[in-house]
C-alpha cells in the first residue's frame, strides 16, 4: 500500500483510507468486522468516521469494539459539529459543545487519542477562534494530536488558518470534502487556499455514491439496496443529464485503454498530489479490494487532458 503524508505536517497514512459512515447504519457488527479486517489485512491505515455516522454513535461504537489492540497501528480520523440529538442542542462547535464532544467520541472509539480531529461542517455562531483554542487546549492534553475541517468554503478556510498563526493556536493539517471525477469545483476556489497553507485534501464520496463504480445504467432502475435507490433526493441531485454524458464518456475512455471506470476514478485522485487519502467506503470485503487495487493505474499526460476535456 502507497503511503503518503497528511499534508505538510501530518503523519503518513495510506494512500486508500476507509471510510466507514456505513458502519453501524448499512451494515451491523458482524459486516463491519469483516470490512475493517480486510482493510487492515491489506495495509490500510486511515480509519475515518464521524459522531453522527451509524445513526449518532454507531459508527465510532463499531470500530471501538472492533479494532481492540490493532488502534495502535491506524491513524484514526473523527468528526464533531452535526446534530447528536433531536432538540438540536448537541452540535456545533463552540468551546462547550467540543469539550463535551471529544469525551463522548473517546467513549466510544474506546481509544485515549483522535489522531484527526475534524470539524465536520462550519459553525456559523462560533468565532473560529473559540473554537481553534478549545482544539488548541485538546492537543496540549493529549486527546488529540492533529486537527483538520471538512466542508469549508475557502474563505472560512483562510481566516482559520490566520486566526490559528494570529493567535499561534493549533491549525488544520488537512480538508474533506467532496472531490472525485464529477466534482471537481473546489480545483477553482479551495484548493489555493489548501496549497498555500500546506494542507493535504482527503476526498469524500471519490466514487460519486457508486455512479463511478460502473453499477448505475443510464435508463435503468436503480439496484436495490443501493446508496442512490434509498436516497430519491440523492439520486434526484447527481443523476443529471450532465454527470451521465460525463459517465459514458469515462467509461469508454478507460475501456479502451484497458480498465475500468472505477481503476479510472481512483486512479485519477491518486494522481493528483495534493490528495493524502482517498476516503472510500465499503460494506463488503470485496469491495475494500477493489478500492485498494484500483489506484495502480499511473495515468500520462495525454490521458490527463482528456480527462480534463470530459470532466471540466
Amino acid at each position: 500500500m502507497q503511503t503518503r503524508k497528511l499534508g505538510s505536517s501530518g503523519p503518513d497514512v495510506a494512500l486508500v483510507g476507509l471510510g466507514t459512515n456505513n458502519f453501524g447504519g448499512r451494515i451491523d457488527r458482524a459486516a463491519a468486522r469483516l470490512v475493517l479486517d480486510k482493510a487492515l489485512d491489506l495495509g490500510v491505515t486511515l480509519i475515518d468516521t464521524a459522531d453522527v455516522y451509524g445513526n449518532k454513535g454507531g459508527s465510532e461504537d463499531s470500530i471501538g469494539q472492533l479494532l481492540g489492540p490493532r488502534r495502535k497501528q491506524v491513524v484514526l480520523a473523527t468528526k464533531f459539529g452535526l446534530p447528536m440529538d433531536e432538540a438540536g442542542k448537541l452540535r456545533g462547535a463552540s468551546r462547550r459543545y467540543v469539550m463535551q464532544a471529544v469525551d463522548a467520541s473517546l467513549r466510544r472509539l474506546k481509544t485515549d487519542w483522535i489522531d484527526i480531529y475534524q470539524i465536520h461542517y462550519p459553525d456559523a455562531a462560533t468565532p473560529i477562534e473559540e473554537t481553534l483554542r478549545a482544539l488548541d487546549e485538546l492537543k496540549q492534553t493529549g486527546k488529540i494530536r492533529f486537527i483538520g475541517c471538512s466542508n469549508f468554503s475557502a474563505a472560512q478556510l483562510e481566516a482559520a488558518q490566520s486566526a490559528a498563526e494570529r493567535q499561534h493556536l493549533v491549525s488544520f493539517i488537512c480538508c474533506q470534502d467532496e472531490y472525485s471525477l464529477l466534482a471537481r469545483e473546489l480545483e477553482k476556489d479551495r484548493l489555493p487556499v489548501m496549497q498555500k497553507h500546506g494542507l493535504g485534501l482527503l476526498p469524500y464520496f471519490p466514487l460519486a455514491s457508486g455512479l463511478l463504480t460502473g453499477k448505475y445504467r443510464k435508463d435503468a432502475p436503480l439496484p436495490p439496496g443501493s446508496r442512490l435507490a434509498k436516497s430519491a433526493h440523492h439520486a434526484d441531485d447527481l443523476l443529471t443529464a450532465r454527470n451521465w454524458r460525463v459517465v459514458e464518456a469515462l467509461s469508454a475512455f478507460a475501456a479502451a485503454r484497458g480498465h475500468t471506470l472505477l481503476e479510472l476514478a481512483m486512479s485519477f485522485l491518486a494522481s493528483r498530489p495534493y490528495v493524502s487519502g482517498i476516503i472510500a467506503g465499503a460494506t463488503r470485503p470485496e469491495q475494500v479490494e477493489q478500492n485498494v487495487a484500483a489506484v495502480g493505474w499511473t495515468l500520462t499526460p495525454a490521458d490527463l487532458a482528456e480527462i480534463d476535456r470530459i470532466t471540466l
